[in-house]
């Protein structure tokens, strides 16, 4: 999720050059407060059904799923 949230960043607020830490810091400020507004949200494509069909070993049934 983190991940996602950087690249959304980078692509939203950070395309630019900005030179000094304190307007970074506005910057990114106000950013998350227009994302949290918004109730923004990641639309997961990859079910654990799909990770399981994929990577298996990582992603084992657990005994709430049996």
């Amino acid at each position: 999720m983190v991940e996602i949230e950087i690249g959304v960043l980078r692509g939203q607020c950070l395309d630019r050059r900005i030179d000094d830490p304190e307007w970074l810091r506005r910057e990114i400020d106000a950013w998350e407060r227009q994302r949290n507004a918004a109730s923004a949200r990641i639309n997961w494509m990859f079910t654990t059904d799909k990770a399981r069909a994929k990577m298996g070993r990582a992603y084992p049934v657990t005994s709430k799923e049996s």
